[in-house]
C-alpha cells in the first residue's frame, strides 16, 4: 500500500520540519548532538523551534546529494525534541535532539522558505505484551550484550540490567543498536523500518552476534600477529648477534647478502644439478671477499638462477569457439594457417600430451600479419608472450649466452625471455628467422637446432648458466619471409604455414573490418564522420600502395583520420566527410605507382609478349621485349636479369631452333641474326624461371614477324624438348591478369591443382589455359598461322604414331 494513501492513523498531529542527515539514523529514546550546516536545515530546526520544538528526522539515502527531495529520503524516521540548540561561529547550528517515536512521512510539501515540511503518522510498537518468544530472544540479547561488553570496553556493561517491563525491553532493544558503533546505515534504517518488536530483538540479536564474531576475528588475528612479531623479534635478536659477530670479522653486509640468497634458493625447487651448482656458488661466496671479482661474477650467476622459471606453469585455456573467435577477430582470411592452429588446439585439449613442442613458422611477406598472427596464439591460450628478434644475429652466443669466465657475460635471448615471462610455458615469437647471419663467431641458426628440436631442447644448455634447462613446454613460432634463407636441418625442425599476400578485395575487407574501426577508436572518430567507398580504397591500393599486407593502407587511413579532424576544426567539414577522388589527390598528392598500359593488348605488336611475375609486394605483369636485326648471331640480354633468367632465354632459343623448319625459318637464322631480349624497368632486378614459354613466345613472333594473340599472358619454364614445368606465386599473378584486365592466361597444366585452391577469387572474367608443351602455347598464342597449323598437324601425327604403335604391342 502505498503511504500516502494510508488513512488508519494511530497519532496524528500539524506538519513538521524535516531535518535530513547524512549517514546518521536516530532512534528512540537516544539523544544525540547533531551538527546542521545546509541552509534548508537551518531554516528546518528554527522552525521547529517556533513550534513545540519538535521536528522529523530521517536519513539521505545518498550522501553525496547537497538538495534533498523526496526521493532521495528514507520515509521512515524518527519524531525527535530538541532539547538545546547553540549557534557556532560559521553560523552552523549544534542541535542535541532525542528520539520520540517512529514516525513515518505520508506526504512531503516544500515551504516557502525551502524546507521541507511533513505530514506523518507515528509507528509506536505494536501489540507490545511479553510473550514466551520475548522473553527467550531477550535473555538470548542479554546472554550476548554481556559477551559484547568484554569485548568493547567502551559500551556499558550494566545497561540491561534496569529492563523490568516490557517497556524498558523495547526501549533497551534501540538502545543497544545504538551501542553497535560498526553498524552501517542501511543496517541502523533497517533496525528503525522494524515496528514490531520481536522482528526488531530478532534483527539485533543478529547484529550483536555478527559483531561479537568480528571483534573476535580481530582479536585473534591481533593475537597472530602478536606472536609473529615476538617470534620475529626472538629472530631478529639471534640474527643480530650473528651480525655483531660478522662485524667485528668485517663480513657484516656480505652475510645478510648471502643468508637472504640462501633463503631464496630454498623455496625454487630447483633440479638436482642445478641445486648443487648453485649450493657450490653459495659456499665460494661465503669465502669470498666482498668486493673481489670472483664474488662479483658469483652473485651474478645466483641472480640469475632465482630469477628464473624453474616449475611455475601458466593455466592453458583451451576453448575452441574461443580460439576461432579470437583469430576471426583478429585477422582476415588467412584460412589454411587458422586451420591449422585449431588443428594444435583440439589436439593440445584431446591429449595433454600430443603436441607438447610444435614449433609453427609463418612464412609470408612483410605485413600479412604474422607477428600479431603468434599474439593471436598465445591470446588464445591464454599463456604468456615473448618476441625475440632475430634479424641481423651473427654470434652463436646471442643463443646459447656467454660463458661466465668473461667479463659482464649474460645469458643467450631464450633464457633472457624465460626471466622476462616468469613462466616455463610461454609462447615465444622468433621473429624474422631467415635474416640470421654467421661469422668467425659461430653460427646462430646452428645453435637454434637443439632450441626447436622436441628431442632435445628439454635438456637445453646454456652456456651461462652451464646446466640444463627444460625448454619443452614452450610453444615456438617462427617468422620469415622467405623459406630460401632458412638452413635446411632448421627447416626441417619447423612446420611451414605460408601466408601469401591479401588480395585488393582481401585488403578492401580488412580495411572495412579491422583498419577503419582501429582508426576510428584511435583518433575517437565517429563511424558517421567520415566515408570511404570502395573505389577510394581501390585506389589507394593500386596507386598508393605496393605492399603484400596493408601497413601503408593502414598509414594511409590514419592521414585520413588526421585531415578529417583538421577539417572539423577549423570548421570546414559536414557532419559527415565523404572522402572523393579530388580529396584522395589534395591529401596524397599524385599516384605514385600507376598502372603500365600494355603494349601486348594492342594489334600488330612484333616480338612482343606479357608474362606474369611474383614480387613481393603480390602479382605483376612482365612485358618482354624481343628484336632480331642481321648480325652474327649472337644473343643479347638486358634489363638486369638474373643467372636463373639469362638460362631460360637460352633454352627458349634452343627449342626454336630446333623446331625452325615447323616454324617456317632457316636452320642458318641464329648465325646471321642478332638477337635482343629486353625486359623493361631495367633497375629492378628480375630472376627466375617461369618466364620461360614467355621469352620463348617473343623470341618466335620475332622471328616469324607473326604478333601474338592480345590480350594474352603466360608464364611457366621452358625446357629443351619444349616441356612447360610448374611455377609458383600463381595466385598472385593471376590476380594481377585480372587486375589489368587480361582475357587469356597460359599456365603449366602441373599447376592446376593449386590454382583449385583459389579459383573462387578470380570470377569468370579471366580464361585459364592450362599446357604440358611449348607446341600447345603456339597453338594458343599464335592461331590460324601456317607454323601453328603444322605444330598442330605435326602433333596430331605423333599421337597417331603412338597409338599404331601401342595397338601392335
Amino acid at each position: 500500500m502505498n503511504i500516502i494513501e494510508e488513512k488508519e492513523t494511530t497519532y496524528q498531529n500539524e506538519c513538521l520540519a524535516l531535518l535530513p542527515l547524512k549517514n546518521v539514523v536516530i532512534l528512540p529514546k537516544s539523544i544525540i548532538p547533531i551538527i546542521v550546516g545546509r541552509e534548508q536545515s537551518i531554516k528546518a530546526v528554527e522552525y521547529a523551534v517556533k513550534h513545540a520544538k519538535t521536528i522529523f528526522i530521517t536519513a539521505q539515502k545518498v550522501s553525496t546529494v547537497e538538495q534533498p527531495t523526496e526521493n532521495d529520503l528514507f520515509q521512515i524516521g524518527t519524531r525527535a525534541t530538541i532539547i538545546q540548540v547553540m549557534r557556532m561561529p560559521n553560523n552552523a547550528l549544534k542541535i542535541l535532539a532525542e528520539g520520540i517515536c517512529r514516525a513515518r512521512a505520508t506526504k512531503m510539501t516544500t515551504s516557502d522558505e525551502g524546507f521541507i515540511l511533513v505530514d506523518y503518522q507515528d509507528l509506536p510498537t505494536p501489540n507490545i505484551e511479553k510473550t514466551i518468544e520475548i522473553e527467550a530472544i531477550w535473555r538470548q540479547i542479554q546472554t550476548f550484550y554481556a559477551s559484547y561488553a568484554k569485548l568493547n570496553e567502551k559500551v556499558p556493561a550494566d545497561l540491561l540490567s534496569v529492563a523490568k517491563n516490557i517497556e524498558d525491553i523495547d526501549c533497551l532493544t534501540d538502545t543497544i543498536a545504538v551501542h553497535l558503533a560498526n553498524l552501517s546505515l542501511n543496517e541502523r534504517q533497517e533496525v528503525l523500518e522494524l515496528a514490531d518488536l520481536e522482528t526488531r530483538m530478532l534483527r539485533v540479536a543478529s547484529l550483536l552476534k555478527k559483531e561479537i564474531e568480528i571483534i573476535k576475528t580481530e582479536q585473534r588475528i591481533k593475537g597472530y600477529i602478536q606472536n609473529q612479531v615476538e617470534k620475529n623479534q626472538k629472530e631478529y635478536y639471534l640474527t643480530e648477534q650473528i651480525k655483531a659477530i660478522q662485524k667485528e670479522l668485517g663480513r657484516e653486509d656480505q652475510f645478510a647478502e648471502v643468508t637472504q640468497l640462501k633463503e631464496k634458493v630454498k623455496t625454487l625447487g630447483l633440479p638436482k644439478e642445478v641445486q648443487e651448482k648453485a649450493d657450490k656458488e653459495l659456499m665460494r661466496l661465503e669465502q669470498m671477499p666482498n668486493l673481489s671479482s670472483e664474488a662479483v661474477i658469483s652473485r651474478h650467476y645466483l641472480d640469475w638462477i632465482i630469477s628464473l622459471p624453474w616449475n611455475k606453469k601458466s593455466e592453458d585455456s583451451i576453448s575452441l569457439a574461443q580460439a576461432e573467435k579470437i583469430l576471426e577477430k583478429s585477422h582476415a582470411k588467412l584460412t589454411k594457417a587458422k586451420e591449422r592452429i585449431i588443428e594444435f588446439l583440439a589436439a593440445k585439449k584431446h591429449s595433454a600430451h600430443s603436441e607438447k613442442a610444435t614449433i609453427i613458422c609463418l612464412v609470408g611477406p612483410p605485413g600479412v600479419g604474422k607477428t600479431s598472427l603468434a599474439q593471436a596464439i598465445s591470446k588464445s591460450l591464454e599463456r604468456e608472450f615473448v618476441r625475440i628478434s632475430l634479424g641481423g644475429i651473427r654470434d652463436e652466443a646471442e643463443i646459447r649466452g656467454h660463458r661466465r669466465t668473461y667479463i659482464g657475460a649474460l645469458p643467450g635471448k631464450i633464457i633472457q625471455a624465460m626471466r622476462k615471462v616468469k613462466v616455463t610455458n610461454p609462447v615465444i615469437l622468433l621473429d624474422e628467422i631467415d635474416k640470421m647471419s654467421r661469422d668467425s663467431h659461430g653460427d646462430p641458426s646452428a645453435a637454434l637446432l637443439e632450441v626447436l628440436d622436441p628431442e632435445q631442447n628439454k635438456g637445453f644448455v646454456d652456456h651461462f648458466l652451464d646446466s640444463e634447462y627444460d625448454l619443452s613446454n614452450v610453444m615456438f613460432i617462427a617468422t620469415a619471409n622467405h623459406m630460401e634463407g632458412i638452413p635446411y636441418a632448421l627447416l626441417d625442425r619447423m612446420e611451414i604455414i605460408s601466408l601469401s599476400g591479401y588480395t585488393e578485395i582481401e585488403k578492401i575487407e580488412i580495411a572495412r573490418q579491422f583498419l577503419i574501426p582501429k582508426k576510428l577508436k584511435e583518433y575517437n572518430l565517429k563511424n558517421s564522420q567520415i566515408k570511404i567507398s570502395d573505389e577510394i580504397f581501390s585506389t589507394l591500393i593500386c596507386e598508393y600502395t605496393k605492399e603484400s599486407g596493408v601497413r601503408q593502407l593502414e598509414r594511409l587511413i590514419a592521414k585520413f583520420m588526421r585531415k578529417t579532424i583538421q577539417q572539423i576544426l577549423k570548421e570546414k567539414a559536414p557532419k559527415s566527410l565523404v572522402v572523393t577522388q579530388a580529396l584522395v589527390k589534395e591529401w596524397l598528392g599524385q599516384a605514385k605507382f600507376k598502372k603500365t598500359s600494355l603494349d601486348t593488348n594492342k594489334l600488330n605488336n612484333i616480338g612482343l609478349a606479357t608474362g606474369l611475375a611474383w614480387t613481393e609486394f603480390g602479382g605483376d605483369m612482365l612485358e618482354i621485349e624481343t628484336t632480331v636485326v642481321p648480325g652474327k648471331g649472337s644473343v643479347t640480354l638486358t634489363g638486369q636479369l638474373g643467372e636463373i633468367m639469362q638460362e631460360s632465354a637460352q633454352a627458349a632459343l634452343t627449342y626454336i631452333r630446333s623446331r625452325a623448319k615447323e616454324l617456317g625459318l632457316k636452320n642458318s637464322f641464329s648465325s646471321n641474326k642478332d638477337i635482343h631480349i629486353h625486359i623493361p624497368e631495367g633497375a629492378t632486378p628480375k630472376d627466375g624461371p617461369s618466364a620461360g614459354i614467355t621469352m620463348c613466345g617473343a623470341l618466335i613472333s620475332s622471328l616469324t614477324k607473326v604478333p601474338l594473340k592480345p590480350n594474352l599472358a603466360m608464364t611457366g619454364e621452358i625446357t629443351l624438348r619444349g616441356r612447360v614445368l610448374a611455377v609458383g606465386g600463381l595466385k598472385e599473378k593471376l590476380l594481377a591478369a585480372k587486375q589489368y584486365k587480361i582475357s587469356t592466361v597460359l599456365v603449366p597444366k602441373e599447376n592446376y591443382d593449386d590454382i583449385q585452391e583459389f579459383i573462387k577469387d578470380l570470377g569468370n572474367e579471366l580464361e585459364i589455359i592450362y599446357v604440358e608443351t611449348m607446341d600447345e602455347v603456339i597453338k594458343h598464342t599464335f592461331s590460324n598461322h601456317k607454323f601453328s597449323q603444322a605444330i598442330v598437324a605435326e602433333e596430331k601425327n605423333n599421337k597417331k604414331k603412338i597409338s599404331k604403335t601401342t595397338k601392335s604391342k
